[in-house]
Order: structure tokens, then sequence, then C-alpha cells
């Protein structure tokens, strides 16, 4: 493949628009097609100046404000891989140090793969701890019995 049509095949994977952005966009222009139509239809002479102005301003601006939601609406999910990825370096490190013994570091990195983030990861070795303790509650009660 030259640089040219990999140049190419980059632009044509960026020009993808969201779903979000579909739905605004076909919005938008139903509406001045609607208002440009009808003004139009009741006779008015200025109809003409709706498609300049929605074409030319509404649907980029539409777009961009689409395009800013959905930004901000996604960087909640570059912090949660940012957290894990920091997490896992962390464990590496802890690894690479000796803190941490090959099996230790094996269970870790699958318990912190198996949550989405590491608030999750919390959580759930909470949830384990909670679990061996009343485990343990339970196996002293039954030595106790006997």
């Amino acid at each position: 493949m030259t640089d040219a049509e990999r140049v190419v095949d980059d632009d044509a994977e960026g020009d993808e628009d969201s779903s979000l952005e579909q739905l605004v966009a076909g919005v938008v222009v139903a509406l001045i097609f609607l208002v440009g139509f009808g003004l139009l239809a009741l006779g008015e002479s200025w109809f003409w100046v709706v498609f300049p102005v929605g074409f030319a301003g509404v649907l980029p601006a539409a777009l961009a404000l689409a395009r800013i939601y959905e930004s901000r609406r996604g960087d909640g999910a570059d912090e949660s891989t940012t957290e894990t990825e920091d997490a896992l370096e962390a464990l590496r490190r802890r690894y690479a140090t000796g803190e941490l013994s090959e099996d230790e570091f094996e269970a870790k990195v699958e318990r912190l793969l198996e949550t989405e983030t590491v608030t999750d990861a919390r959580e759930s070795a909470a949830a384990r701890r909670r679990e061996g303790e009343a485990g343990e509650a339970e196996r002293e009660r039954e030595f106790d019995r006997d």
C-alpha cells in the first residue's frame, strides 16, 4: 500500500459519524426542508433564506454541539482505562521489585482485568474478604461444636 492510499484510508476511518451525529443531522435537515417549503407554500417570497441559513449555520452548529456532547460523555471511559493501566503498572512494579510472587501477580492481574474499573476491583476485593471472614467464622463454629 502506498503512502497516498494509507492517507486516504486513514481519512475514511476518521470520517465515521456517530449515531447521535446522524440523528441530529437528519432532524435538522428535515426541519430546514419543512420550514423552507412551508414558507414557499404560504407564498413568502423570502423562503429561500431558510436554506443557506439552515445548511450553512444551523446544521454545522448542531453537529458541533453533538460532537462536544459526545466528547464530554466519553471522557469518563478514558479515565477508567487510565485507572486500570495505572493499577497494572503498579502491579508490574511490585512484581519486578519482588514484593509479589508470580502466582500472586497473576491472580491480581486476573482479578483486575475481570473488573471494569479500579473501584470495581476494590469492591470485589472487599466482597472476597467478607466472604472469607464469613467462611472462617463458620469453620470456627463447627470446630467449637466438635
